[in-house]
C-alpha cells in the first residue's frame, strides 16, 4: 500500500463500500452514492475485496487507451455531419459512414464525437418511465435535499426573502437552514457550511437544475468541459461530496413538501415573534428548527450517523468560498470585479508580475490571494493618476458651491471649504465632483444658445451641405446604377455610413 493516492471520489467510495461490507446498507441503496450501477457496484466490491483500497483505482490512470480514435477521423466526422449529412439521425450516419466513406466506427463512438462538437441527434426519443416511492435512506448523513423558496416570509413587514433549507433524507430533519436574500452561491455555501460546522460532511446531496448547481452553457460547452463548472460544484469536489440532480420536483418531494410546512408554520412564527428584519428572521429560525425536528423528524434505520468528520489539515473557510483565477500585473496588482488588489513581496518570491494567483473571495467578506499553496493578504491599491484627478478630497462635511454662471466661458476653480473634522478625524473621503459635471454641463448649454442667437448652425453640417457633395454624389449613384459599384464602396467613396446613403437612395426614388 505504500506509494497509493487515493482521490477524493475514491475515498467516499471506500467509505461506502465499507459501509455494505458492515452490513449497515444495501448495494442497491449504495449505488445511488457511487455513482455507478448496481452490477459495476458489485464489481467495486469484489475488487475491493481482493486488492483492498487498491482495487478502486482504475488500472488505466495515466494511460492512453490504445483503441482511441485518432483525431483525424474525429475532425472527419464532425465536419461530415455539418456539411454532407447535415440533419442525419446518428445511427443513419453511422451506417452512412461506413458504405460511403469507409469510416467504420460504432454508433455510440459517433455519438459521442457529435455530441462533444455540439451536434445532438436531430430525432430524439423518450420512452415512458414508471414512477415510484422511493425509500428513505437508512443512516443519517447519507444523503441530504437541498432548496430555496423565495416567499413573504415577513408578510408586509419586510422584503421578499428566501429560506435555504437542508432536508437529511433518512430522518427527515433539518440539520441547519437560513434566511438569505436572494438564492444565490454564497447563501448555499453558507449553508454547507453550517451543516458541516454542526453535524459533519454528509456523503450527498440531492439538488435541482438551479443555476448555483448547473452551468447555464450550451450543450457544447457542458461535455466537452472537464470537472465541475460552478463555485458548488469545485467545493464538492474538494470535500468529497456526490452531487445527485433531480429532474422534477417530485424527485426532491421531502424538501419541498418541508417548504410547504415551514411556509405555514415558520410565517405565523415570525409574526408572533415581531420580527421585521432579515436578522431577526434568522434568529426565531434558529429557535424553531429543534421544535420542527422533534414534530416531523422520524428514526432512522440504523442509528450510526454517515456524516465524515472535517480533515483537521483542511482549512474549510479555504473551500466554502469563490475562487477565480488571475493574472497579476507588472505592477504586482491584481483586478477583481472592479477593485484593485495590491500584493506586497514575501520570503517566497519578491515579485508576482505575470503570475497565476487564486482570488479567494470567503463568506466572511474578506478577499485573499493563494500562490502555490501561499496564502497572501493583499490591500487595496493606491489609485492611479487618471483616477485621483477625476476626484475631490473633503472633510465629513462638504461645502455649498455657489451657482454656476451659464454665461461665463472661463472654467472656475470650486474648493471646498475646510471644516471641521468630525469622530473620524484625518480621514479623507473622495467622491466624485457633481458640481465640476454640472459646470461643463451648463457652459455647453449657455454656448448653444448664444450660437442660435447668432444664426450659427449647431453640430456638424449636413452631407447634403458640405462643399461638392452634390456632384460626387451624382457620380457615384450613376456607378450604383451601372453595377460597377457597391452600395458599401460607395458609402466608403461619399465618406458616410452605409445607413445614410441608404436614406439618401429611398428619399431620391420616393422624389
Amino acid at each position: 500500500m505504500e506509494g497509493l493516492t487515493l482521490s477524493t471520489k475514491e475515498q467516499s467510495r471506500l467509505q461506502i463500500l465499507n459501509g455494505v461490507l458492515e452490513r449497515y446498507w444495501s448495494m442497491k441503496e449504495a449505488v445511488p452514492l457511487l455513482g455507478v450501477s448496481e452490477r459495476q457496484g458489485w464489481r467495486l466490491l469484489a475488487a475491493y475485496r481482493r486488492e483492498g483500497a487498491r482495487g478502486l483505482v482504475h488500472k488505466n490512470r495515466g494511460r492512453v487507451p490504445p483503441n482511441a480514435t485518432p483525431e483525424t477521423i474525429r475532425q472527419q466526422v464532425v465536419a461530415l455531419a455539418q456539411e454532407r449529412y447535415g440533419g442525419v439521425n446518428h445511427t443513419h450516419l453511422t451506417e452512412l459512414l461506413a458504405e460511403r466513406e469507409g469510416v467504420m466506427l460504432s454508433r455510440p463512438t459517433v455519438r459521442r464525437l457529435l455530441t462533444r462538437a455540439g451536434l445532438s441527434s436531430p430525432r430524439q426519443r423518450r420512452p415512458p418511465r414508471h414512477r415510484c416511492r422511493r425509500q428513505r435512506m437508512p443512516q443519517e448523513g447519507m444523503l441530504l435535499q437541498l432548496d430555496g423558496s423565495h416567499h413573504l416570509w415577513l408578510e408586509d413587514r419586510g422584503p421578499w426573502l428566501t429560506l435555504l433549507l437542508a432536508v437529511d433524507d433518512a430522518t427527515g430533519t433539518v440539520p441547519y437552514a437560513l434566511i438569505q436574500e436572494q438564492e444565490d452561491t454564497r447563501g448555499y455555501l453558507s449553508l454547507l457550511q453550517g451543516i458541516i460546522e454542526r453535524q459533519g460532511v454528509p456523503m450527498a446531496v440531492y439538488t435541482d437544475g438551479h443555476a448555483v448547481f448547473q452551468p447555464r452553457h450550451s450543450l457544447s460547452d457542458s461535455v466537452a468541459q472537464k470537472g465541475p463548472s460552478t463555485q458548488w460544484g469545485r467545493a464538492l469536489t474538494e470535500l468529497g461530496i456526490t452531487q445527485i440532480c433531480a429532474h422534477s420536483p417530485e424527485a426532491k418531494g421531502r424538501v419541498e413538501r418541508a417548504n410547504g410546512t415551514f411556509q405555514d408554520r415558520l410565517v405565523a412564527e415570525l409574526r408572533l415573534a415581531g420580527a421585521c428584519t432579515l436578522e431577526e428572521a434568522n434568529q426565531v429560525l434558529a429557535e424553531f428548527l429543534p421544535r420542527f425536528n422533534q414534530r416531523f423528524g422520524v428514526p432512522a434505520d440504523q442509528p450510526e450517523l454517515a456524516y465524515r468528520p472535517v480533515d483537521p489539515e483542511l482549512e474549510l473557510g479555504g473551500v466554502l468560498c469563490i475562487k477565480e483565477l488571475r493574472r497579476v500585473a507588472k505592477d504586482n496588482t491584481v483586478q477583481y470585479h472592479g477593485r484593485t488588489l495590491q500584493l506586497y513581496p514575501s520570503t517566497e518570491r519578491p515579485s508576482y508580475a505575470g503570475a497565476r494567483v487564486e482570488v479567494q473571495e470567503r463568506l466572511d467578506g474578506r478577499l485573499l490571494v493563494r500562490h502555490r499553496n501561499q496564502i497572501l493578504t493583499p490591500q487595496e491599491a493606491p489609485a492611479l493618476a487618471s483616477q485621483l484627478r477625476a476626484r475631490v478630497p473633503i472633510g465629513p462635511a462638504v461645502a455649498t458651491l455657489p451657482d454656476p454662471d451659464p454665461t461665463d466661458w472661463e472654467p472656475k476653480e470650486h474648493v471646498s471649504a475646510p471644516v471641521t473634522p468630525g469622530p473620524l478625524a484625518g480621514e479623507t473621503i473622495w467622491y466624485e465632483d457633481p458640481a465640476r459635471k454640472q459646470v461643463h454641463r451648463d457652459l455647453v448649454v449657455a454656448g448653444m444658445e448664444r450660437a442660435r442667437q447668432q444664426g450659427k448652425r449647431i453640430g456638424r453640417p449636413r452631407v447634403n451641405e458640405r462643399p461638392e457633395f452634390e456632384q460626387l454624389y451624382a457620380k457615384v449613384v450613376e456607378r450604383l446604377g451601372s453595377g460597377g459599384l457597391s452600395r458599401r464602396q460607395a458609402a466608403r467613396e461619399l465618406g458616410i455610413g452605409y445607413a445614410t446613403l441608404k436614406r439618401l437612395l429611398d428619399s431620391n426614388e420616393r422624389s
